[in-house]
């Protein structure tokens, strides 16, 4: 029997894609954008108000390989953009409507959550209906958010450290029919904006980032409090109103930032950090400067495991709280201090940017335990090959904690045996097969017991498969390897069968680092993921999902694997779908260049070792001719493994 697999006829009868639902918590992290149809395949709605619309993801990327979009492939759904942006407006306009909130809403889409052109392009298109701007946090994004926001009203925040340039760009830039607020993050960022002043004769509209004393929680709840990277303490705060006033521009100050950390999980701490920041406001306005914007930043999460807890990688609340909660806020603030109520804005680049893109890989390759019913090694093996077998035909459900004891200190004997020369190479490789019959038999029984040995619960993890996937964790998702965040990883098809597989991810790097070994669950985190049994001759896709925040940017290089082939996939009001934009995938001369290599050069100097060893006969013409044609297709091809042709 198979590691981790069960009777295959009783289970093809009795599994149904409803179980593969809960198994892989579709319903909790994809909901309403991915669910599982009648066929066992992953389905994208792409628009949850036509939900008869929907895309076959396996359909897809056959259709696209067949067009010889290789894989890996990322794969953007643009219908799920817009819907996220006008998901996050809405909220917001009915928080408003409900609680009779006398000021706006205005969001900002943060670049650096993924700045890539056609995305931000299409973030920028989707988010005119509701004067969606866009957040800067440095001089190159700010370049970015001038070129890309065309429109008339449009809302530019500029963030991050700042030179004299990057404050006198956005100073010229307010001469736009625009809003362009440069929000001082240090206070020696006053200085340079008294002096682009003075040089551009443009009086600056300016906006403080607030450390505030509220903390928030998970991986980045160290983003505020004293200590924090950005941000104004009270005591500098004060200083830049002092410093304005002196100058009579005082006028200038208009806005309140402050960010209270990405992903937070829980609601709790949003409130606290909101109500601590319309206190900073109405103090700010109170003192003459003339409040227009309270900027809450970023932070609202992405439930990645589908559990809707306070766990790093979910979140106990929704859009709508989340919008409820902030408004409310800030309106209790304003009434007790008699204010008039600012524009609330919000920087939720997570949360918009997150579900749009799906990272479609195959597995190549795998590497299973697996023995099965071993032989008796007879009575003239050595003893402790005879106490191995003894043990396998002893395992019973009553004793599985001794028998992998027992199991376990007798492979340590045969291989401390085997060092000290007493045990011979074959013997080793039999009592090592003899070990691994004894954990699978032990694990098959676990499978049938309710309670099971902590011990013998690791077996699961112990004994997994490894699958091989055609993709980079470093390039795709490298915060599963740099932070272990969590990602929605599943088959994309033959859901309507058992996964019987329990298996960790390896890419295709040679680092040890490369592969992901923790999966979503909806209790804690699983160290092993179900997958479908390998079969010869068959491909079988997997997709990683809720990847589209800030992953495509931090990709790596690691042993040169490059950006992978990007299509941007939107309904076509036909019922179908059309590919909107193809973005090519790096190839191997892309990424060569990007280390300081010259193709051409190289191709030559390969050339002529070539023809050296032609001469002394250590190689044929033909070979040189294979060998260099494989070399300079080499270069022009995609840096992730091709199918044959």
């Amino acid at each position: 029997m198979e590691v981790g697999s069960m009777d295959d006829e009783h289970e093809a009868e009795t599994w149904t894609i409803q179980r593969s639902a809960d198994l892989y918590q579709v319903r909790g992290w994809g909901h309403p954008y991915f669910t599982i149809n009648q066929a066992g395949r992953v389905e994208v709605v792409p628009d949850p108000e036509r939900p008869s619309l929907t895309i076959d993801l396996y359909e897809l990327v056959n259709d696209l390989d067949a067009r010889g979009l290789e894989l890996p492939l990322l794969l953007r759904f643009s219908d799920v953009l817009r819907d996220r942006i006008k998901r996050i407006n809405e909220c917001f306009a009915k928080a408003i409507d409900e609680y009779q909130y006398k000021g706006a809403y205005r969001g900002v889409f943060p670049v650096k959550v993924n700045q890539q052109k056609h995305f931000i392009d299409e973030v920028v298109e989707f988010g005119a209906p509701w004067r969606l701007g866009l957040e800067a946090g440095s001089k190159p994004e700010l370049l970015i958010a001038l070129s890309a926001e065309q429109e008339a009203g449009g809302l530019v925040i500029c963030n991050g450290y700042k030179d004299q340039a990057y404050i006198e760009t956005a100073l010229l830039a307010q001469r736009f029919d625009k809003t362009v607020i440069v929000v001082l993050e240090r206070i020696e960022e006053l200085d340079f904006t008294f002096r682009a002043f003075a040089k551009t004769g443009i009086r600056p509209t300016i906006g403080v980032r607030a450390k505030l004393g509220s903390r928030g929680m998970g991986r980045w709840a160290d983003s505020t409090g004293e200590r924090a990277k950005f941000g104004l303490t009270a005591s500098e705060i004060v200083e830049v109103v002092d410093r304005l006033q002196e100058k009579g521009m005082l006028d200038c100050l208009q806005l309140l930032h402050f960010h209270a950390g990405s992903q937070i999980s829980s609601i709790i701490p949003i409130k606290q950090a909101v109500r601590e920041a319309a206190n900073i406001f109405a103090e700010l306005a109170k003192m003459g400067a003339s409040m227009r914007y309270l900027d809450v930043g970023g932070g609202l999460a992405v439930d990645y495991d589908g559990s809707k807890t306070d766990f790093h990688a979910s979140k106990n609340y929704n859009i709508q709280e989340y919008a409820y909660d902030v408004v409310a806020a800030v309106k209790e603030s304003c009434e007790k201090y008699d204010l008039t109520p600012p524009t609330i804005v919000t920087e939720s680049g997570r949360a918009i940017a997150a579900h749009q893109s799906v990272l479609v890989y195959e597995v190549v390759g795998r590497n299973e335990v697996r023995f099965g019913k071993p032989q008796d090694p007879g009575p003239k093996a050595h003893k402790i090959l005879q106490q191995l077998f003894e043990t396998y035909q002893g395992i019973a459900p009553k004793n599985l904690q001794e028998a992998f004891h027992d199991a376990s200190q007798a492979k340590e004997e045969a291989e401390s045996l085997f060092k000290f020369g007493y045990l011979g190479l074959r013997e080793r490789a039999q009592a090592e097969r003899l070990f691994w019959s004894c954990c699978e038999k032990i694990s098959d029984y676990a499978k049938t017991m309710k309670r099971v040995p902590e011990e013998v619960q690791q077996l699961d993890q112990v004994m997994a498969a490894m699958y091989y996937g055609n993709f980079s964790v470093f390039q795709s998702i490298p915060d599963s390897w740099a932070i272990d965040q969590l990602f929605p990883i599943m088959p994309i098809h033959r859901l309507n069968e058992e996964p019987t597989i329990k298996a960790t991810i390896a890419d295709l790097t040679c680092d040890s680092d490369g592969k992901v070994d923790h999966f979503i669950d909806v209790e804690d985190v699983k160290r092993v993921l179900p997958v479908h049994r390998w079969r010869e001759g068959e491909r079988y896709f997997m997709g990683i999902f809720l990847n589209g925040a800030y992953q495509e940017i931090l990709g790596d290089l690691h042993n040169l694997f490059g950006d992978t082939n990007a299509v941007h996939v939107q309904l076509d009001g036909e019922g179908g779908y059309e590919v909107s934009h193809f973005v090519k995938g790096d190839t191997i001369t892309q990424v060569l260049e990007y280390v300081e290599y010259e193709p051409g050069a190289m191709v030559e100097r390969v050339r002529r070792q070539a023809e050296r060893a032609r001469r002394q006969g250590l190689i044929t013409f033909d070979q040189v001719k294979m060998l260099m044609k494989h070399y300079e297709e080499s270069l022009g091809s995609y840096t992730y493994l091709t199918q044959d042709e």
